[in-house]
C-alpha cells in the first residue's frame, strides 16, 4: 500500500477509534489525488458527526455469485444517510454476514473515495470453490470413538459419490447428488433456492432420499448401541431396513438476521421381522412397516460472528415437529438451542451452548427414542454412550484462548486462495445433561444428572474446518481422549 494512502488510513483510524478488524479495510482509495485527499481529510476532521449520504457500491471479485445476492447482506444501500462512525460498524456487520453465507473465503469493505458528503464504497470479495464432485468414504457408526470399538473395520465403511454445487446459479442455491454404497446404500437428489423472488425473501426446496441399511440399531443397553446385521440372521433379508423420503422446504428470511423453514414430506420405513424379534416396540404395535406425513417448522435468529466456531454474539435456532396421524406414529417434538459467545479479555472468549428437547406424548416408539450421543448432540466425555428419552436438556460451557493466529501459503495459487487460514485455541469446559425416559429405562444414564469436564485444543481453518482435539473426565470415573471434525452444535 502506498505510503499516503496509509498516511489518510492512519487518520480515519484515529478519529473513529476504530481499526483494520478481521482483514477489514478502512482507506482512501490510491487513485485519489493529493490535494483531494487533503481536502477529504480535513472535510472529515471537522465533520465527525455529520451525516454521509451512501454513493455507489462498487463489487469486484464475485465470478459466480449473482451483485444483488451480495447487496443482500449490506445492512446499509445507496441512498442511505449514516454517520461515519457508524458506517464503520456497518463494515464489519457486513463482512460477517457475507462470511456466513459461506459463499466466500475472504471479504473486505472500505470507503473507496468521498464527493462531498457522499462516500463510495468498494466490497473485493474472494469466491470459494462451489463444486465437490469427491469421492465419499466413511464409516456406519455415530462417530470416530464408535468405530474405534469396531477396531477400525474397513467393512464398516460406505463409500461412493457425492456431487455438490454449492451456488448453483450465482444466487446462493445449492444442488446435491449423491450416490453412496458399501456397507448401505443410499441416493439422495435434493435442490434448495433461498432466494427465488424478486424481494429475496422468499425461497423453495425439494429433495428425494432412497436408502437401505444393512445393519441397524434395534435397542439400547448398558447405554450401548445394540446393532443386528443381516449377514448373521439366517432368516434375514439383505437388508434389514429400507426408508424413502420425498419433501418440499419454503424458506422465508424477512431480514438479515432471522430465518424462517418450513419442510413437509412423505416418509415410507420398511423393517424386517427379525427386528421385530429383538425389539417388538421398535415401532408402535409390533409394526414392521410405517407410511407417515411429517412437517417441521424452524426458527433461527443469528447474530453471531461465525457459526461454524462462533466466539462472540448470540444465535437461537427453535421449532417444532409432527411426525405421523395415527396410532402408528404420532410423535409431537419442540425443541430449542442457544449459543451465547463472549469476549471477556483478549484473545480469552467464554461460550455457552444449551438446548432442550420434549416429545409428546412421552409412549413413543424406539424409534423415536434417540436423543445424547447422536450426531452433534452429545455430551463431551460421554462419546462411548447413547442415552435415549423423551425430554432433556444440554448444557456447553467453553472457554477459548487463542494460541495462534496464521496463514500459510496455498499448494496452488489461484484467483480465489493464495494462502489457508489456522486459527489455534485452547480451552477447558464443563458440561451438564439430563434425559427423561419413561419406557426404555434398562440404561444407567437416563432419568439423572450427567456432568463432564475437560480440556483440549482446537484448530479451525478455511471452508468451516474444525478439528477438535479434547480430553474429557466423566462422572463414571472414566477419562480418554476424544476426536471430533467439523463444528459440533
Amino acid at each position: 500500500m502506498p505510503m499516503k494512502v496509509l498516511k489518510y488510513c492512519l487518520v480515519i483510524l484515529m478519529l473513529f477509534f476504530t481499526g483494520v478488524m478481521n482483514g477489514q479495510d478502512l482507506r482512501i482509495d490510491s487513485t485519489v489525488s493529493q490535494s483531494t485527499a487533503t481536502s477529504t481529510e480535513n472535510n472529515i476532521t471537522q465533520k465527525t458527526g455529520s451525516l454521509f449520504v451512501i454513493g455507489k457500491i462498487f463489487i469486484s471479485g464475485n465470478r459466480r455469485t449473482k451483485p444483488y445476492i451480495i447487496e443482500r447482506e449490506f445492512p446499509f444501500k445507496s441512498g442511505d444517510s449514516i454517520r461515519l462512525s457508524e458506517l464503520v460498524k456497518a463494515f464489519e456487520y457486513a463482512r460477517d454476514r457475507l462470511i456466513n453465507t459461506k459463499l466466500f473465503v475472504d471479504v473486505t469493505i472500505y470507503l473507496k473515495s468521498f464527493r462531498g458528503f457522499i462516500a463510495d464504497i468498494q466490497v473485493d470479495v474472494k469466491e470459494r470453490w462451489y463444486i465437490f464432485p469427491i469421492p465419499y468414504v466413511r464409516p456406519v457408526d455415530r462417530n470416530f470413538t464408535a468405530w474405534a470399538e469396531k477396531n477400525y473395520s474397513l467393512t464398516r465403511l460406505d463409500y461412493g459419490l457425492k456431487y455438490s454445487h454449492y451456488n448453483f446459479t450465482g444466487r446462493n442455491d445449492n444442488l446435491r447428488i449423491w450416490l453412496i454404497t458399501g456397507y448401505s446404500q443410499q441416493l439422495e437428489l435434493a435442490y434448495d433456492q433461498p432466494y427465488a423472488d424478486k424481494s429475496l425473501k422468499h425461497g423453495f426446496g425439494f429433495g428425494v432420499n432412497y436408502a437401505n441399511l444393512k445393519e441397524i440399531n434395534v435397542i439400547t443397553k448398558s447405554n450401548q448401541q445394540v446393532f443386528i446385521n443381516s449377514d448373521t440372521i439366517p432368516y434375514a433379508s439383505t437388508y434389514l431396513r429400507r426408508f424413502f423420503s420425498g419433501s418440499l422446504r419454503y424458506y422465508y428470511r424477512p431480514a438479515l438476521k432471522t430465518r424462517h423453514a418450513i419442510r413437509l414430506s412423505i416418509n415410507n420405513v420398511i423393517i424386517d421381522s427379525a427386528v421385530t424379534v429383538y425389539n417388538p416396540h421398535y415401532f408402535n404395535n409390533n409394526k414392521t412397516q410405517v407410511l407417515y406425513p411429517e412437517i417441521s417448522y424452524v426458527l433461527n435468529y443469528n447474530n453471531v460472528d461465525y457459526p461454524p466456531y462462533p466466539l462472540k454474539g448470540f444465535l437461537l435456532e427453535t421449532g417444532f415437529l409432527h411426525r405421523g396421524f395415527n396410532a402408528n406414529m404420532n410423535l409431537w417434538q419442540v425443541y430449542a438451542k442457544s449459543i451465547n459467545a463472549w469476549q471477556i479479555a483478549k484473545k480469552t472468549n467464554f461460550v455457552t451452548q444449551n438446548m432442550g428437547i420434549l416429545k409428546l406424548p412421552f409412549d413413543q416408539p424406539f424409534y423415536n427414542q434417540q436423543l445424547f450421543g447422536y450426531g452433534d448432540f452429545y455430551m463431551r466425555g460421554l462419546e462411548r454412550y447413547v442415552v435415549d428419552g423423551v425430554a432433556g436438556i444440554l448444557g456447553r460451557n467453553t472457554l477459548y484462548r487463542e494460541l495462534f493466529n496464521f496463514s500459510i501459503p496455498f499448494i496452488r495459487s489461484s484467483w480465489s486462495h493464495d494462502q489457508i487460514p489456522i486459527r489455534i485455541y485452547a480451552k477447558t469446559y464443563f458440561d451438564y445433561s439430563y434425559a427423561y425416559n419413561r419406557n426404555f429405562k434398562d440404561n444407567s444414564l437416563v432419568n439423572r444428572m450427567l456432568y463432564s469436564e475437560g480440556f483440549g485444543v482446537d484448530v479451525v481453518t478455511f471452508y468451516d474446518l474444525v478439528f477438535r482435539f479434547e480430553y474429557s473426565f466423566n462422572q463414571l470415573g472414566e477419562s480418554g481422549f476424544f476426536f471430533h471434525i467439523r463444528n459440533d452444535f
